[in-house]
């Protein structure tokens, strides 16, 4: 009799810690999974510049319809204004925790536009890409790369493209804009940069 409640008392303390972890394991599951989506998450609020941006601040007037007041002190002494702001400007910004600071400013009216550069496999011929209205993106005489699309995603810009020759699913690439204004674009990552002058 003794042996059969022994019995019990083990089973059940290996089906309750069986149970536990399981449990254990989904909150691990489950607080990895947050943490990735924190990670991922979209930082970037984005709106039109407004009438109330001066030298050092920018009224930012975000698609969801709110009117937020940012110090652009910050960004500006870390050289993270590309392009500059001016009222009616389409704006993509990444702000401090507490939306009073602009600790990066990217200008998407400056960015659109038609932008070459030399090839750089032979050096003599002209190639660039089209950033338009509307996310898209289009290569200019570079039948090796077909541009799709194109956004700012946590401060970076992300490129959708195609290479000739590679495979037929789009290749998503992620750069960091280093200089932006009315007549130079430059952006890169760890193996690449790009330098790109306006066409007029």
């Amino acid at each position: 009799m003794d042996k059969r409640i022994l019995l019990a008392a083990v089973l059940a303390s290996v089906t309750l810690f069986g149970c536990d972890n399981k449990a254990d394991k989904q909150a691990q599951k489950d607080s990895s999974e947050v943490v990735v989506d924190e990670v991922n998450k979209e930082k970037t609020i984005f709106g039109m510049c407004g009438e109330a941006s001066a030298m050092n601040t920018l009224q930012l007037i975000t698609d969801s319809g709110d009117t937020l007041s940012l110090s652009v002190n910050e960004a500006k002494e870390n050289d993270k204004v590309f392009g500059s702001y001016g009222i009616g400007d389409r704006m993509a910004v990444l702000p401090n925790d507490d939306m009073t600071e602009a600790k990066l400013v990217i200008n998407e009216t400056t960015l659109l536009g038609n932008w070459l550069m030399f090839d750089p496999f032979d050096g003599s011929s002209i190639v660039g890409m089209a950033i338009k209205d509307g996310g898209i993106a289009e290569s200019i005489d570079m039948p090796n790369v077909i541009y799709k699309a194109w956004r700012i995603t946590n401060g970076r810009l992300e490129l959708t493209m195609m290479r000739e020759g590679g495979s037929e699913e789009d290749e998503i690439e992620v750069y960091d804009i280093k200089k932006l204004d009315a007549d130079s674009l430059i952006f890169g990552n760890e193996d690449d940069s790009f330098e790109y002058y306006r066409q007029r």
